[in-house]
């Protein structure tokens, strides 16, 4: 339990308490990371491990709080009450039950991360000439925009559809992983 409590205390401010504070957290976090990949130097290595930084602590409260959930339902005291190790109480049966909402929000994260290296590529710090990166289309269409306004639009509907779909994919995903919206 003491593991636990300093685990998430690793990962959340312990004076954010409010959904204003923690997006005033979470701009100044985003900040400092944009600042720690322009020193660092642009490239796709530096936005890759920025952008897991920014989403490590949101990963690491919806995995404690399914598996805080699913560890006092009765198919747990169940197996405890057979003699279960907790091994196997773990492996059979928190974890396969407290998957559903990780793998719902790592298909809505891939939407903002995919979101996050655009724009971290449109502004020269993300992926470099010569690797793709729509980011950097839409940068480099701006020039262009005149002239020819696909350079621009092309990148920017392959964004945006790539976004929603994978926002698609998470809302079905939830629709059908969420119990609570089985019976419906």
């Amino acid at each position: 339990n003491s593991f636990e409590g300093r685990g998430i205390r690793l990962v959340t401010p312990r004076h954010e308490t409010t959904a204003l504070h923690m997006a005033g957290a979470y701009a100044r976090l985003t900040g400092r990371l944009g600042v720690a990949i322009a020193s660092n130097g642009p490239g796709v290595a530096n936005a890759m491990i920025a952008i897991g930084i920014v989403y490590t602590p949101i990963f690491a409260r919806i995995a404690r709080g399914a598996v805080m959930g699913v560890r006092e339902q009765e198919f747990v005291e169940a197996a405890r009450a057979i003699g279960a190790r907790n091994q196997r109480i773990i492996t059979r049966h928190i974890l396969p039950n407290s998957m559903a909402p990780l793998i719902v929000e790592i298909s809505l994260s891939l939407a903002f991360a995919i979101l996050a290296e655009a724009a971290l590529s449109f502004f020269g710090l993300g992926t470099q000439p010569p690797d793709p990166s729509w980011g950097r289309m839409l940068s480099e269409g701006r020039a262009y925009f005149r002239q020819s306004v696909w350079m621009s639009i092309f990148p920017g509907l392959a964004i945006m559809i790539t976004v929603m779909g994978f926002n698609f994919l998470g809302d079905g995903l939830r629709d059908v992983l969420d119990p609570r919206l089985r019976n419906r």
